[in-house]
């Protein structure tokens, strides 16, 4: 069977909003991570088929960007569609306009919005407004987008994603709570471990605890990183202080001692565990060198499968 025609968009998503994957059914999941590996496999190929000719994606960054900015883009054009770029400093929100009117301006012009937001409450008007799909890119609580690579990832290197253990040492912030819900609708074990105080959302950890009772997932928290990875197919780590948060970083490093990802700490990993990171990473801080750039990371595998898992979504929801 040729990859074209194992390619399945998942239809059910077709012109629906992506904000978090709680939301999603877990086929939905699964479709996008199995959607996502056999667009990879046709771009290695060569192949891009043009699902979006015409389309037009736009994009709003209230935050910087590397990863995010640039693979939307390029699955974009790879499909067959266009991006456009917007600073929301350049955007009359920016200035003051109302999201709600923003929302019904834009909604004329383009086929999808996806937006990088600061606040998750943001986007959420934002989608409850627009007449077009709109895809979380990252908020202070989410990102759906970087799970779904991350998954991709693991599918990849393992061969499969039920019943493997993934070990989360750091902060339970927006990349974890992402992680943990698309753990759980993967039938995978999620052990998160952070500081005290630096815990996932409760109301996170019940909704993947309740998905997880149909998958055969399990999810569970420590403050002791080492529990955490023992035996762990997968180590994943972020970074103590995220955007916005500078001013929290003494606090941060303090609160984080012991929590640096290295090789005491990946020796209860299993041999062949991998490592993951959704980068930007500061060497040193949350994860040693000697992890980060050894034989068992997949930083940039990660980070290249953010192209072909959004191009999964796009495709699906446009």
């Amino acid at each position: 069977m040729t990859g074209m025609q194992e390619m399945t968009l998942v239809e059910s998503l077709k012109g629906e909003d992506l904000l978090t994957l709680g939301e999603l059914k877990t086929e939905e999941v699964e479709g996008l991570v199995e959607l996502g590996y056999v667009l990879k496999k046709l771009a290695k190929e060569g192949r891009y088929p043009k699902l979006l000719a015409g389309k037009i994606l736009g994009m709003i960054f209230e935050k910087h960007s590397t990863r995010t900015r640039i693979s939307f883009e390029s699955g974009m054009i790879q499909l067959g569609g266009h991006a456009m770029f917007m600073n929301s400093r350049d955007l009359q929100i920016g200035r003051g306009e109302s999201v709600s009117d923003t929302a019904h301006v834009l909604s004329g012009y383009l086929d999808a919005i996806m937006i990088r937001a600061n606040k998750h409450t943001m986007v959420r008007e934002l989608a409850d407004v627009a007449a077009i799909p709109v895809i979380n890119g990252l908020t202070d609580i989410y990102h759906p987008c970087q799970a779904l690579a991350d998954l991709l990832t693991v599918r990849e290197v393992k061969g499969g994603l039920k019943g493997r253990k993934i070990a989360y040492v750091g902060d339970g912030n927006n990349v974890a709570h992402s992680l943990i819900l698309a753990a759980a609708h993967s039938g995978m074990e999620i052990s998160v471990a952070t500081p005290e105080g630096y815990e996932p959302s409760p109301d996170v950890m019940e909704h993947a605890t309740a998905i997880a009772g149909s998958t055969g997932g399990h999810v569970s928290w420590t403050s002791e990183p080492a529990e955490a990875v023992r035996q762990a197919d997968a180590v994943y780590t972020d970074v103590w202080t995220s955007m916005g948060q500078e001013e929290e970083t003494a606090q941060r490093l303090e609160a984080f001692k012991g929590f640096m990802v290295d090789d005491d700490m990946v020796a209860h990993a299993k041999p062949d565990y991998m490592f993951l990171h959704c980068l930007p990473a500061h060497r040193g801080e949350e994860v040693a060198a000697s992890v980060i750039d050894g034989p068992n990371s997949h930083v940039f595998r990660q980070a290249e499968n953010r192209l072909h898992a959004q191009k999964a979504v796009l495709a699906s929801v446009l």
